[in-house]
C-alpha cells in the first residue's frame, strides 16, 4: 500500500456511523462545551498516535501495539492485547453489518441479513484480493466520506455567514442563547465520557503500515497527516452544528433523518438529504468494517507467527494475504451478528458492548507504557524517524490522562461498567495467557515459525 492508501484508511476509520449519528449525544450533554470534551479526548488520541507511530516507524509490523507491548513486557501483555483488540473490532464488526444491512434492507424491503450476508460475501472477495486492491478499495470508501465532511463543512460556513440563497447571518447566535456551559463543567465531564472513543480506529494504519511499500516512511507520513486532520474534521463539523442548531434541539439520532448533519444540510434546501445521508451513513459503515475485517486478519496472523493464536492461521496464499485469518475473520463477524440478533437486549449482549467500550483504555495505556520503556533501545539503534515529543514528560501525561478518563469513567454511574467489564474481560485475557504459554510456545516451534511478523516490510 502508498502513504496516500494508509492516510485515508486511517481518516475512514476514524469517520464512522458514530459521527453522523452520535455527535448531537455529546452535545446534549455538554452543549457547546463538548468542544472541551472533544479537545481532551483528542489530546489523548494524539499522544497515544503520535507515541505508537514512533515505534511502527522504527519496527513496523503488522501485530502493531500487541507486538510492541510483548517487546517491552513479555509475551503475556502481547497476547492480552493483540485478543482483547481482536475481541474489540469482532462485536464493533456484527454491530456494523446488522446497522447497514437494516438501512438497505428497507430500502429494497427484505429484511436486513439478506443485503448484510450479501456485503459480507462481498469483503471477503475484497480481503482475499492482493493487498494494494485492497487498500486501492479502501481509499474510496473513505474518499467519499472525507468528501461528504468537506463538503459539510463548506456548506455550514455558508450558512453561518448567510452566503446562500434564503439564508441569513447566524453567527454564534444560538451559543449566546444557551451559553458555553448549559450544564456547567459536569457537563463537559459527561460530554467526555459521550466522546471518549470517537477517535477509535485510527491505530488501524499502524497495522497496515507493515504491507506498505516503504513501511517506516509511509508510517510515519501517514501518521503526521491523519490525527491532526481528525481533529479539524470532528472539531470542524461539531462547531458548525453548535452554531447552526439551537442547543435545546440537538440530540442523539437513531436514524439518518433525525441526524443534526441531516438538520444542517437541510437548512441549505438540499434535495433529498435524508435519503443522501442514509446512503453515507452505510457507506461510513461498510468501509469501517472493511478496514476492521482487514485489521483482525493481520492481527491473528501476527499472533499467529509469535506463538499467540493457532499455527494454522500463520500461513499466506501466492497473493501474500492470510487467508486462514482472512476466513476466521469473517465466520466469527456472522457470529457476532447472530449473538447481537439472539441476545439483543440480554445480560450477555450487554456485558460484552460495555467491554468494548473500555478496551481502548487498555489498548491506549499499554501504548504509552510500551513506547516509555522501548524509547531509550530504539534511540540507542538510531531506529527512529518519527519522535514523541517532549519524551518522557508528555508520554508520562498520556498515561494520566487515561487513567483520569477511567477515575472519571468510575464515577459515572453508567460508564463505570464499561470498565468493569473490560476489566473482566482483561483477567480472562491474562489467565488464559499464562494457562496456555506451554503449548503456544510448543507449536511454533513445532511449525517453524519466525516469532517475528511474516508480513512485515
Amino acid at each position: 500500500m502508498k502513504v496516500r492508501h494508509l492516510t485515508m484508511m486511517g481518516l475512514g476509520s476514524a469517520i464512522g456511523a458514530g459521527l453522523f449519528l452520535g455527535t448531537g449525544v455529546g452535545i446534549q450533554a455538554a452543549g457547546p462545551g463538548v468542544l472541551l470534551s472533544y479537545v481532551f479526548a483528542g489530546t489523548i488520541v494524539v499522544l497515544a498516535m503520535r507515541m505508537l507511530g514512533e515505534m511502527a516507524s522504527a519496527r513496523p509490523a503488522s501485530g502493531a501495539f500487541s507486538t510492541y507491548a510483548e517487546m517491552a513486557f513479555g509475551p503475556w501483555a502481547g497476547f492480552v492485547l493483540g485478543w482483547l483488540y481482536w475481541f474489540m473490532l469482532v462485536m464493533v464488526l456484527g454491530a456494523e453489518i446488522t446497522g447497514a444491512g437494516a438501512i438497505m434492507g428497507s430500502w429494497f424491503g427484505v429484511p436486513g441479513w439478506v443485503p448484510g450476508l450479501v456485503c459480507v460475501v462481498f469483503f471477503a472477495i475484497v480481503n482475499m484480493a492482493r493487498v494494494r486492491g485492497f487498500g486501492e478499495f479502501e481509499f474510496w470508501f473513505a474518499f467519499i466520506k472525507v468528501a461528504v465532511i468537506i463538503a459539510f463543512l463548506v456548506i455550514g460556513v455558508a450558512l453561518i455567514l448567510g452566503l446562500l440563497p434564503g439564508t441569513e447571518f447566524v453567527g454564534t447566535r444560538h451559543i449566546a442563547e444557551s451559553g458555553f456551559l448549559p450544564n456547567g463543567v459536569s457537563g463537559v465531564s459527561a460530554g467526555l465520557l459521550a466522546v471518549a472513543f470517537a477517535f477509535g480506529g485510527i491505530e488501524i494504519i499502524t497495522i497496515a503500515a507493515a504491507e506498505s511499500e516503504d513501511p517506516r516512511r509511509s508510517i510515519a507520513a501517514a501518521v503526521r497527516s491523519v490525527i491532526f486532520r481528525i481533529l479539524v474534521f470532528y472539531l470542524g463539523c461539531v462547531l458548525v452544528i453548535i452554531m447552526l442548531l439551537p442547543y435545546e434541539e440537538i440530540r442523539g439520532a437513531d436514524s439518518a433523518a433525525e441526524s443534526p448533519f441531516t438538520r444542517v444540510l437541510e437548512q441549505a434546501h438540499l434535495p433529498g438529504v435524508v435519503g443522501f445521508m442514509e446512503a453515507i451513513i452505510v457507506l461510513a459503515l461498510l468501509s469501517a468494517f472493511n478496514a476492521q475485517i482487514f485489521a483482525t486478519s493481520r492481527l491473528v496472523y501476527s499472533m499467529s507467527r509469535r506463538g499467540q493464536a493457532p499455527t494454522l492461521f500463520a500461513r499466506v496464499n501466492r497473493e501474500a494475504v492470510p487467508y486462514r485469518a482472512v476466513v476466521m475473520s469473517m465466520i466469527f463477524a456472522f457470529a457476532s451478528v447472530g449473538v447481537q440478533v439472539v441476545f439483543s437486549g440480554s445480560a450477555v449482549l450487554v456485558f460484552l458492548l460495555n467491554a468494548v467500550g473500555g478496551c481502548l483504555l487498555i489498548i491506549w495505556l499499554f501504548i504509552a507504557l510500551s513506547q516509555i520503556k522501548l524509547r531509550p533501545e530504539l534511540e540507542r539503534a538510531g531506529e527512529l524517524s518519527v519522535r514523541m515529543w517532549g519524551y518522557p514528560w508528555l508520554s508520562w501525561v498520556a498515561v494520566g490522562l487515561i487513567l483520569a478518563l477511567t477515575a472519571l469513567m468510575v464515577a459515572d454511574e453508567v460508564a463505570r461498567d464499561q470498565v468493569y467489564a473490560v476489566v473482566v474481560v482483561f483477567a480472562v485475557l491474562l489467565l488464559t495467557a499464562f494457562l496456555t504459554r506451554s503449548w503456544r510456545h510448543a507449536g511454533r516451534r513445532a511449525a517453524g515459525l519466525d516469532p517475528m511478523d511474516g508480513l512485515r516490510g
